[in-house]
């Protein structure tokens, strides 16, 4: 097969390399400054051994001369790679690049981009970002800083899925007087990050944080791959605005979430608190092709001084539950009786503002059972809480889901006495687990 024939014309190598992988993780390698070898002598090269220089068989691969000076190569597996046998092409390539170089074989420059969700966004949409990836990543290889934000953020989107974790919600039943798992937010796990929040923080003001944002709630979803209970998912507003104000977009999301085994009744939108712009679109309209499709919204870090009663106003109905900003029921009252008055206006706010929209009230960071007491004596029964359970991996959430249930008020506060701060520090002490292994709870 002549050079010729093993170039593809870039309309053709973005349909074979990305179109015809959906739903498959993609890497698109950019080759630039070959010395020691022809472009074309090099790409025969190649396609020669790229077998041996990922050590994969489960492979596919395409080429596209983008100038005289630069190659892209497109890698797909054939079916799907799981957990550990998903590669590390950045590493495969490099140590490629440092054994041409040694063995004088050739030189060359090269950038990997990756992505490992391609559902939503279109074809020519990914190619772009591909690209303009792989021109920074190679940028940064040559300086050698290895440490830039396009290597995290890939280390986190293209991982493995079961690196995503959920920080259950625990719901109370006044009647029964038993407490039980309903959901969970959800979020990028790991060990460089304690959660997405952090990441999308870390990321520069120059990057496109819409477009990261919407790898990792792709990402989130196939990790939630048939997970029970209400699934939570943090996004900004200008995200949603951004991202899918074309109905085909929410129309994407919701075949994944379909493919994935989810219901559309056990998604919800965490609305982060960031400043957002409606110049073309408005937020209610962008949220209003979700809520047809069954998805609600919550106003994350719901306080007095919130700018999240805006969200709150203008979607309305849309709103299922309010979180409850931590300063706002964190009361002493012996220390500061105005604020103790202030808060207890406040929740008596939230409690009619819930009434009136048939939604729920979620308390964060409830770490003591006297403020879980007071919150419960004010019809507060949703609450996130380490004294409960700490967050989990998604794979182990499932598993338990079921035995998280029903556990007795007088179980916990008996646990709870028992055992004190110095349980909870260790963040995977899960207290329905503890029930379970002392008799006090049956499966």
């Amino acid at each position: 097969m002549s050079v010729e024939e093993q170039l593809l014309d870039l309309e053709t190598f973005e349909s074979r390399f990305i179109e015809a992988n959906r739903g498959k993780p993609l890497f698109l390698i950019r080759y630039q400054n070959v010395q020691g070898m022809e472009i074309q002598e090099f790409l025969t090269y190649l396609k020669n051994e790229v077998h041996s220089i990922l050590n994969l068989t489960d492979v596919e691969f395409c080429f596209h001369l983008l100038d005289l000076n630069t190659l892209l190569m497109g890698i797909t597996p054939y079916s799907s790679w799981q957990g550990r046998d998903f590669p590390n092409i950045d590493s495969a390539v490099g140590r490629f690049h440092d054994e041409c170089a040694s063995n004088r074989v050739c030189l060359f420059d090269f950038g990997v981009a990756r992505t490992q969700c391609n559902f939503i966004s279109d074809s020519e949409e990914i190619l772009y970002e591909l690209l303009q990836a792989s021109e920074k990543n190679l940028r940064d290889n040559l300086t050698r800083w290895s440490w830039t934000y396009f290597n995290r953020a890939n280390t986190y989107i293209a991982g493995a899925a079961n690196e995503a974790m959920i920080q259950p919600t625990i719901s109370y039943d006044p009647h029964r007087k038993t407490f039980t798992v309903k959901g969970g937010e959800v979020f990028v796990g790991g060990g460089l990050y304690e959660n997405y929040r952090e990441l999308i923080q870390d990321i520069p003001s120059d990057q496109d944080i819409n477009r990261i944002e919407l790898l990792i709630l792709e990402k989130l979803i196939i990790a939630c791959e048939r997970a029970p209970g209400l699934l939570k998912f943090n996004i900004s507003p200008q995200s949603l605005i951004d991202t899918f104000s074309q109905r085909d977009k929410v129309q994407r999301l919701q075949k994944l979430w379909n493919a994935m085994g989810l219901e559309a009744k056990n998604i919800r939108f965490e609305l982060v608190e960031k400043p957002y712009e409606e110049v073309r679109y408005s937020l209610k309209n962008v949220c209003e092709e979700f809520w047809k499709c069954g998805v609600s919204f919550a106003a994350d870090d719901f306080g007095v001084k919130s700018q999240s009663h805006q969200v709150v106003l203008e979607l309305g109905i849309m709103i299922k539950e309010f979180k409850l900003d931590p300063i706002s029921f964190r009361f002493k009252a012996n220390e500061d009786q105005i604020k103790f008055l202030d808060n207890l206006a406040f929740i008596d706010y939230c409690k009619r503002l819930a009434d009136n929209r048939e939604a729920m009230i979620t308390a964060e960071a409830v770490e003591d059972y006297d403020t879980l007491q007071f919150l419960m004596e004010h019809q507060i029964y949703q609450y996130q809480s380490n004294i409960f359970c700490g967050k989990m991996p998604i794979d182990q959430y499932k598993a338990e889901f079921e035995s998280m249930s029903d556990l007795p008020e007088a179980v916990v506060k008996e646990i709870i006495d028992e055992r004190a701060s110095e349980m909870w520090r260790d963040h995977s002490s899960n207290i329905f687990e503890i029930a379970r292994s002392r008799g006090l709870h049956r499966d």
